[in-house]
């Protein structure tokens, strides 16, 4: 009997290959899978290129809900973004795929999965780890990796196969899902290179954007978007919506150069309108309702979150513990966020909460003040005591090693510019 090997397919150059290379190398049966993780793929033609390639039997599973519900979500109230600017959207879907590639493989009998990933990405890492923790019995095959072909030479091997490859007249290499959308490669892996008009199908050009601003306001239950302008929604209509809205005004494109786990800096472009507008909502709405020792201590657990998911630990205990303790903290933050886009730029504008710990009454520089300016006397007097000490002690030390005082040189100085 032949091994059965499950590949996590796209339908693109790099997997269709795979299926062929696994059927030479290792003489096996090789399973398609491919997930709609709201990618605007035809999903027909996939499994069409799939059956054509030799694949013995393809999986085509609507994933978008299990991805929304379990990895965007808790990736929403972690304010996920790698280095304060990637949103994590490519990062977020491939746990989820190499699960359901294990899920395939224990029920079809295989004894290994495979994916397209190459050994210079991140990704390989992201499935790699998912899948051994999942089932360490499950080998794992990374073809591209394995032949370190150039695209070129790919090419030249689906020719010599038959293997009918979409065609396509872009020079970048995409990858998308409901949550971003990544363009990599050719002429942007030069970083002084200004990405193309061309290059970008989410984000209208700022200059092209409407002339007059455009307003949301995203409610959140228990820090999980439900509302948008009032309108009761499920997650992933809300997710669509506001991703046409937002980027209709110009709002959602990111260029950076990104540290890759592997060490490599690489320079990324993203589009991702929905969740730049949602995370800045979200994080100013947490603003209003939390204290600010616990905003300064999930700001700690936000990044390394986001460095774990990155990195491809999201099985990792440590990622388990810190989802613990955001889901406490998202307890109060419920409450509605106004967010003005105009021609590009983002901004919260408004915010309402029934947990708000902002007082007006307090803060009002108004008469009605309820706020007793006398008992700031008595905090500065406490808040600077140790500051006070230590700057007599200081004093004394300087004066005992004969060195003259700064505070002493300072009035110097202003008595020789007073003559």
């Amino acid at each position: 009997m032949k091994e059965k090997i499950v590949l996590a397919y796209s339908g693109g150059l790099d997997t269709s290959v795979c299926v062929k290379w696994l059927q030479e190398k290792y003489d096996a049966e090789v399973i398609t899978l491919t997930l709609d993780l709201g990618q605007r793929e035809e999903f027909s033609e996939i499994a069409a290129r799939s059956k054509a390639t030799g694949a013995v039997k393809h999986f085509q599973l609507d994933a978008k809900e299990e991805y929304v519900t379990n990895y965007v979500m808790p990736s929403v109230a972690a304010n996920g973004m790698y280095q304060g600017k990637y949103p994590l959207a490519t990062a977020l879907g491939r746990p989820l795929i190499a699960t359901k590639m294990v899920e395939v493989a224990e029920a079809e009998g295989a004894t290994a999965v495979a994916h397209g990933c190459t050994g210079k990405g991140n990704d390989q890492v992201r499935m790699d780890v998912t899948v051994r923790a999942m089932d360490p019995s499950l080998r794992v095959i990374a073809p591209v990796r394995e032949w370190n072909m150039s695209r070129d030479q790919e090419l030249v091997y689906a020719k010599e196969h038959g293997i009918k490859i979409k065609p396509s007249n872009s020079v970048f290499s995409i990858d998308q899902n409901l949550w971003g959308r990544s363009i990599e490669s050719g002429p942007l892996e030069d970083p002084d290179f200004e990405p193309p008009v061309a290059a970008f199908e989410w984000v209208t050009q700022p200059r092209d954007a409407p002339d007059t601003p455009g307003y949301l306001e995203l409610g959140f239950a228990e820090g999980v978007p439900k509302t948008l302008d009032g309108e009761e929604l499920g997650e992933i209509e809300l997710i669509k919506r506001v991703n046409q809205f937002a980027g209709k005004h110009g709002v959602g494109i990111i260029d950076h150069v990104e540290d890759r786990l592997v060490g490599i800096k690489s320079r990324e472009v993203y589009e991702a309108p929905a969740a730049l507008t949602i995370i800045e909502a979200h994080r100013d709405l947490e603003q209003l309702v939390l204290t600010r020792h616990e905003l300064a201590f999930k700001n700690g657990v936000e990044r390394e979150w986001s460095w774990l998911v990155y990195s491809g630990l999201w099985m990792e205990p440590l990622r388990f513990a810190l989802d613990s303790f955001i889901r406490t903290t998202q307890r109060r933050v419920s409450g509605n966020v106004r967010v003005k886009l105009y021609k590009g730029g983002l901004r919260v504008v408004g915010r309402t909460s029934k947990n708000s710990l902002y007082r007006p009454k307090l803060s009002t520089y108004q008469k009605d003040s309820t706020f007793d300016q006398a008992s700031a006397v008595g905090f500065i007097e406490l808040w600077g005591l140790q500051s006070r000490i230590a700057a007599k002690v200081a004093s004394e030390i300087t004066r005992g090693k004969n060195v003259e005082h700064p505070k002493r040189k300072q009035s110097q100085a202003l008595k020789q510019k007073s003559k």
